[in-house]
């Protein structure tokens, strides 16, 4: 695969992979860039108009509610007067709920138990009322303003509550407003005027992380749970964060406290859907940028051709300096640039130093360079071209017994030397198509074309005789052992030959060294 992809990797596509991933980062790099300082800009625009927004949907939520008790207080105060004046307590209380949106019901306590209301309810009238916004407002004698809770109406509520006290101080009772948080009320209306659009929207949290305003309605009274913006706002801060909602969703939240009550306002709008404009105008961008990139595509691609054709030429002739001709075909490219003319005079100037060593190079590259012998590269493609014409074959392994000894006790220089003894007496033992190499360090291989196991045996033997009697100066006398295979009757591939000699040669060492042993037929 690597090779079928090599041929392409030419100077003029180089050129141009080169100039088209420049050209390309730079690109993706100015988009992705400017995407994310645009990015960068409409999460933090977001971030600071939800925040604005909270802050100013809390400050009016805050005015409400400092409205509303101020209203409270004034009724307190006419009704403070009169506390046992009936009639006056059903007037102020019909006034109270009907003048403004500002509550769903109104209810007066004197002394403990309910003295009028409005809607006016008969059945609750001169009965105590032990409802939590009751008993708080009961309990604390001041101003308040309850956590939601349910009604015995079964409404949602929270509870607004005015203290009443006579001239001399003693404490009566309450007026108190209930706002409905499922109902139409003043501040539904207030917290309904945001843009939900692109799925923006707030909601209100009371001091018990419960929902007061949502615009799904059933998550209203729900309680809010692991919710960092949410427990940021109830502990009296405000800011913004990216945070994810209840569904999961990328949100950019801006949050206020309203002061008044304890409660949060928290606006957000869908991260998704503030960086859609985004989208757009880069895909926009891009589909402008295009034309313009392909035509400058187009351009280095001209340049790149004329940049490269001289070299390809002579890349071309390099495939075939060993070509006679190929000084002629240097001398024939035209080389426009100075690089190029460069090269090419290099190269006029190397072909024939190079032709000269390339047949040196083709006989180091299959010679042994210590006995001047094939070595194994060149002996298997030797062997293969006798196989592939059908040529029956021996194989002589052949290793000197105790050679190791010899090195050691003598030297490797004086090893060399025997290595190079023997050698001699094989390549003067062996005929004209015969084929010595040098295959390990003390390991031979004699191949005979044309031989059987007994003719090569016989070859062999005197072999072996012949270095047992020929003394070497300094070392004295050596022995060899000696495998024999033959192909085909040893086996298929020349590799199962070899391994057969192998057998034969190791049975050799085996059994006593200094002699030759033909490899058993399977």
């Amino acid at each position: 695969m690597i090779k079928k992809l090599l041929p392409a990797l030419n100077l003029r596509f180089l050129i141009l992979l080169l100039a088209f991933s420049a050209a390309l980062s730079t690109l993706v790099g100015s988009f992705y860039s400017i995407y994310q300082v645009q990015k960068e800009q409409l999460t933090s625009h977001t971030l600071k108009s939800n925040l604005a927004y909270a802050q100013k949907l809390a400050s009016a939520t805050d005015n409400f509610l400092k409205a509303a008790l101020q209203q409270l207080e004034y009724s307190a105060k006419i009704i403070e007067q009169l506390p046992n004046d009936v009639q006056l307590l059903n007037k102020e209380a019909i006034r109270l709920n009907l003048q403004t949106d500002s509550f769903n019901s109104v209810v007066i306590n004197i002394h403990g138990v309910i003295s009028a209301t409005s809607p006016h309810l008969e059945k609750i009238i001169d009965k105590p009322i032990n409802s939590p916004g009751a008993l708080e407002a009961l309990k604390e004698k001041r101003p308040l303003i309850s956590k939601p809770y349910m009604s015995a109406a079964g409404n949602l509520i929270v509870f607004i509550s005015q203290p009443l006290f006579d001239s001399k101080g003693n404490y009566l009772g309450y007026i108190g407003g209930s706002l409905y948080l499922k109902e139409k009320n003043i501040l539904n209306a207030l917290l309904e005027q945001h843009y939900y659009e692109g799925g923006s929207y707030l909601y209100v949290v009371s001091s018990n992380k419960r929902i007061l305003y949502h615009p799904e309605a059933n998550r209203i009274g729900s309680l809010v749970t692991n919710n960092t913006v949410v427990d940021a706002v109830l502990n009296g801060e405000k800011g913004t964060s990216k945070i994810s909602n209840s569904q999961n969703k990328a949100m950019l939240a801006g949050y206020a406290p309203v002061a008044s009550s304890g409660w949060g306002i928290v606006a957000q709008r869908p991260l998704k859907a503030t960086l859609s404009s985004l989208d757009i105008l880069t895909i926009e961008v891009v589909k402008r940028t295009i034309p313009i990139a392909l035509i400058t595509f187009v351009f280095i691609g001209l340049f790149a051709h004329f940049i490269a054709r001289p070299l390809k030429r002579l890349a071309d002739t390099a495939n075939t300096l060993n070509d006679p001709v190929s000084l002629e075909k240097l001398k024939a490219v035209k080389s426009w640039y100075f690089e190029s003319e460069k090269l090419k005079l290099a190269m006029l100037k190397g072909v024939s130093i190079l032709q000269m060593q390339i047949g040196q190079l083709r006989h180091d590259a299959q010679t042994d360079p210590l006995t001047g012998t094939h070595n194994r590269r060149s002996l298997n493609r030797l062997l293969e071209q006798l196989i592939s014409q059908q040529t029956p074959l021996a194989i002589l392994e052949i290793d000197i017994d105790f050679f190791k000894r010899v090195n050691d006790t003598f030297g490797h220089d004086k090893g060399d030397e025997t290595l190079k003894s023997l050698t001699d007496i094989i390549k003067k033992l062996s005929r004209k198509d015969d084929i010595v190499a040098r295959i390990g360090g003390e390991e031979f291989v004699l191949v005979l074309p044309n031989e059987n196991s007994e003719s090569a045996f016989k070859i062999a033997e005197r072999l072996r005789e012949i270095v047992e009697s020929t003394k070497i100066d300094t070392i004295g006398y050596i022995t060899v052992s000696i495998g024999i295979a033959t192909w085909p009757e040893h086996g298929t591939d020349i590799d199962q030959v070899y391994k057969c000699a192998d057998k034969a040669l190791y049975y050799a060492k085996e059994h006593g060294r200094n002699r030759c042993v033909i490899a058993d037929v399977n």
